[in-house]
């Protein structure tokens, strides 16, 4: 059994921040139920991999999910809702609050029905009256944040092509929920657990916010290269990509002997991370011409010896491919109806050791479990009929 044994989570989230969150409290053993619009709400489609369109993103977040179809905009469906509720523990929504109020998916509304309810909900601003409107995805609290200048060109900013955002997002209200439901065995009351997109860019971005606002830096954008060390960037080699990552005395001394550069030990320029990072154009210059007469094997190894970070530039499909990615059980081969092949799910990113998380099922079909979760909250096999001949679920 997970640690999560015995909880049940309605899931109402879309896209990654609100499901993610949801299948990593799946992953421990909880029993979560996603509420799915009739024929299948509108994030299941976002980059289309099996033969109904079903996406990548809605396979690696809904697993160990069960579906049910429900048409939530009607009274009728906002009273099983309400029904449901009074069964679980956990509601989990990621829209603007004030879509959540008209939906009666807020926790005023949720906790009049079940008082000890926890209502986990993410949205892209937050709940306060400047941003409880707005509507947002991960690329705007990217910008928002300082992170996409800072990464770019000076003429050209540049955003990280992953939702690093709903991810890390997903994660803190995972971590939320599981601190309230632990609060809840003292109290016995839920409560509500609140992150936002935004919030979550600016913790990524905090070094250089924090730098920023103590000291007015203005740092120009640099690209792949690091300003507050170096050599830190990625460089071209024979045959691929390697990023290298050289922070602190020790390294940078290694590093000078890898590259047979003593002289620069004693160069002002280089003395210190931050004058590293200032003059971090040159460093990158003088790896770039050692990398780029040896093969990426090479590379690596050398490093490696030098006990040197650095890793090769994967894509996406060289990535499975590898073998330390492969041996540490990050991977789980998983069929789903209409895909050519199993789709390589990611297991959660913490593990247990007595405890573990695991991948059970596939995500589920839109409504492939909709009766059988009614029957469970007290619905008879008329009223069920009920609910389907008025378009209901």
């Amino acid at each position: 059994m997970g640690v999560l044994h015995g909880i049940r989570v309605l899931d109402f989230g879309r896209y990654i921040a609100g499901p993610y969150c949801a299948a990593l409290l799946a992953d421990f053993g909880a029993d979560v139920i996603r509420v799915d619009r009739r024929g299948g709400s509108e994030d299941r489609f976002v980059m289309p991999v099996s033969e109904e369109g079903e996406g990548a993103f809605f396979l690696q977040a809904n697993r160990n999910k069960r579906s049910m179809t429900l048409d939530i905009d009607s009274e009728a469906g906002r009273g099983v809702v309400r029904s449901l509720v009074k069964h679980a523990d956990v509601v989990v929504a990621n829209m603007p609050p004030r879509t959540l109020a008209a939906l009666g998916l807020d926790y005023a509304s949720l906790s009049a029905v079940k008082p000890d309810i926890i209502v986990t909900a993410s949205s892209a601003f937050g709940s306060h009256q400047d941003a409880a409107h707005r509507v947002g995805f991960d690329g705007v609290a990217q910008a928002m944040s300082g992170a996409v200048y800072l990464g770019g060109q000076p003429d050209q900013p540049a955003k990280a092509m992953v939702p690093v955002i709903d991810f890390s997002t997903a994660l803190s209200c995972a971590l939320g929920t599981v601190l309230a439901l632990y609060e809840r065995k003292q109290s016995g009351r839920g409560q509500l657990v609140e992150g936002s997109l935004l919030h979550t860019a600016l913790n990524l971005a905090s070094g250089a916010l924090i730098e920023a606002g103590s000291l007015g830096a203005d740092r120009e954008p640099s690209g792949n290269r690091s300003p507050v060390a170096g050599p830190s960037d990625i460089f071209r080699t024979r045959d691929g990509w390697v990023i290298v990552q050289v922070i602190g005395p020790a390294m940078f001394e290694r590093w000078t002997e890898l590259v047979s550069r003593p002289d620069l030990l004693h160069d002002q320029r280089f003395s210190d991370d931050r004058r590293r990072g200032e003059h971090g154009r040159e460093l990158s210059r003088i790896m770039a011409q050692w990398c780029a007469t040896r093969t990426r094997i090479e590379v690596l190894s050398l490093l490696e010896e030098a006990r040197l970070p650095a890793g090769p530039v994967y894509s996406p499909g060289e990535a499975l491919m590898d073998a330390t990615i492969r041996a540490s059980g990050a991977l789980v081969w998983t069929d789903y109806p209409g895909l050519p092949r199993p789709a390589p799910l990611v297991t959660a990113p913490a593990q247990l050791s007595r405890t573990p998380s695991a991948i059970r099922g596939r995500p589920p079909r839109p409504g492939e479990h909709t009766e059988e979760v009614l029957r469970e909250v007290g619905y008879t096999e008329g009223e069920i009929a009920c609910l389907r001949d008025q378009n209901i679920i």
